[in-house]
């Protein structure tokens, strides 16, 4: 029992470290996690999940798996692919790669890794209850979309990304906004697609 503890104790330092590392470099997340520390409820339990881009899922997940995380399902893509690992009391962790074959030369995911590697968070997703109305007040406080939100009105999943952070002009991470409903806890292909796509024509 006090090793699983300390594994999860090891977890929660572990996705901390991630977190605030990825808020300090990206200006949406900090702009929420002020609104959200304006109230006392602070920026981890919003979110939703954590998402990782790497050269070799396989290897990047080992860390995560050491401390509790699960395989749970892979997404496959045009040109790229997924894996997503699950444990209980902590966000999912959604880990892709291009293909290491011929499939993966369009993807975005190896240039990005050669600029910034697989060690910061590309992108955290804040659950939110309402897309629509979390966007208007996030604009409101100077924060800028790229595309429009994925996933209809009513629809088990709505998701939209913020423009990227640059960092020396390349587009670095963003901060994905996510509503759920009808207790649907997974992802969706066409949409995660769709999301990678939109910071194409900004980043």
């Amino acid at each position: 029992m006090k090793r699983v503890r300390d594994k999860r104790v090891e977890l929660d330092a572990l996705l901390d470290g991630l977190i605030k590392g990825y808020v300090s470099r990206n200006l949406a997340a900090r702009v929420l996690q002020a609104s959200l520390d304006e109230v006392g409820v602070g920026f981890r339990p919003v979110v939703d999940h954590l998402t990782i881009r790497t050269l070799d899922i396989d290897r990047r997940a080992d860390e995560f798996i050491r401390l509790g995380y699960g395989y749970a399902e892979t997404l496959n893509y045009d040109d790229w692919f997924a894996k997503v690992y699950r444990v209980s009391g902590f966000p999912p962790l959604f880990v892709d790669q291009a293909y290491p074959d011929a499939r993966g030369r369009t993807s975005l995911i190896p240039g990005w890794v050669a600029k910034f590697g697989d060690l910061a968070l590309h992108h955290v997703a804040a659950q939110v209850e309402d897309i629509e109305w979390a966007i208007q007040r996030l604009k409101a406080l100077g924060i800028v979309f790229t595309g429009d939100i994925v996933g209809a009105r009513g629809a088990p999943l709505r998701q939209i990304f913020t423009a990227p952070e640059l960092v020396n002009g390349e587009a670095f991470s963003v901060l994905e906004l996510t509503e759920r409903h009808q207790g649907f806890l997974g992802f969706s292909p066409p949409q995660a697609n769709a999301l990678m796509r939109s910071t194409v024509e900004k980043g």
